[in-house]
Parts: C-alpha cells; structure tokens; sequence
C-alpha cells in the first residue's frame, strides 16, 4: 500500500471557567479567526441554567457561522433544549445512554474516559462520536483525577476508528508528542485564552505545529 497523508489533529477549544460574555464573543471570534477549529465547548460549572442559555445564545452563532461545532458540557438535556450541535459527558455527569437518547442519532456526544481504555472502548461501542483521555499535563482549570499516557492515543489510534481527543494542560509547547501519537483533537483552554499574544495567535501557533506532522506515513 502506497504511504497516505497522516490526518491532521485538530483544535477543540474550551471556554475558560467564568468569563464576560460579551468580551469573550470577541476574543472567539479573534480566535477563530486564527485558523482551523473544529469545535467550540461551553463549559461553565458554576452558572445557573440561565446564564448557560444566554451564553449559548451569544456564542454558538459565532462558532457556527464559521463551520465550528457548538458542544454543550455535561447537560444533554441544555444541549438539545438549545439545539446545540452535540454534548460532552464526564464521569460524573449524564450516562451516555441518557444523552444519545435526548440529542438524538444525528449530533455528537463525546465521552470523558481519564485513562481508561476499557472505559473508551465501552464508549466507542455504545456509539459514542468521540473519546477524550487525559490529562496529560497538570492543568490550571482543573485538578486530574487522572493521568495519561500519549501511548494510550498511539494504541487507541492503531486499533479503533472512533477519533480520540486529548485534554489537560496542553500547550503549543508540549503538543508534539500527542500530536505524534494520533490525537484526532486537543481539547485547549489557557493555552487560547491567556496566551500573551491573543487568542488569534494562539489557534496560529497550534496549527503551526499540526502542520508540521500532516506528512506521509506507511498505510
């Protein structure tokens, strides 16, 4: 078999924790226009069901309107309320069963797995559009439970089809090797959002280094 383009991993983008909705429509939308992102996560913990409808309402136009998925965290039930393009469920939060059931065949529900194989090939099996492993660096957003290894996306990338995201504490300095093992998507907060340069920059400077692995490899 003749060698193939390797796929390029892409930007999943989180929102920071607490944010100014109408500072950080901007700042997306600087973003955005920094390059390829395939997805834009709404990830706001500590508001009420109101501030999380407002957000999406201001927020989602701007990532659609430039071909970028809207994904609602943890509320499968929001998510489909709010005609989100999918949802993203943790250990913690709805079962995936739950989630397919009120978003439906057609949008995406991803699963968090930590580091557990068996928790993703579960996931995968169950129909799950992605798995996220992680975290792989120590991440100032959020405390990991638990921590994995780039050989988990090598392994996980030989053997399934299902794309496999990579999350925690990823920055344009320590991507490399996850890129290298075939993370289909890096899941990126602070690397965007508090980069020195701007966020326009910031989604630059990873596809820089996506670039540079989208060489041939044996098929």
């Amino acid at each position: 078999m003749q060698d193939e383009a390797r796929p390029t991993t892409r930007l999943y983008l989180i929102t920071p924790p607490t944010l100014d909705l109408a500072r950080f429509a901007k700042e997306l939308e600087e973003a955005l226009g920094g390059g390829d992102v395939a997805s834009l996560q709404l990830r706001l913990k500590d508001c009420d069901d109101d501030a999380v409808r407002r957000a999406t309402r201001v927020l989602k136009p701007v990532a659609q309107d430039r071909g970028v998925a809207f994904i609602m965290n943890d509320r499968p039930d929001l998510a489909a309320e709010l005609d989100c393009d999918g949802v993203h469920v943790g250990e913690e939060d709805a079962p995936y069963a739950a989630a397919r059931r009120l978003l439906g065949a057609e949008r995406i529900v991803g699963v968090t797995c930590g580091a557990s194989r068996d928790r993703a090939i579960t996931a995968a099996e169950a129909g799950a559009d992605y798995v996220a492993f992680g975290a792989f660096f120590p991440s100032a957003t959020k405390a990991a439970k638990h921590h994995a290894d780039p050989e988990l996306l090598r392994d996980w990338s030989e053997t399934t089809v299902v794309p496999c995201c990579a999350i925690g504490g990823i920055t344009q300095q320590n991507c490399g090797p996850l890129v290298e093992a075939g993370a289909d998507f890096l899941a990126v907060i602070s690397a965007i959002w508090s980069h020195p340069k701007g966020p326009r920059a910031a989604v630059a400077e990873f596809n820089e280094v996506f670039a540079r692995y989208g060489r041939a490899f044996p098929g």
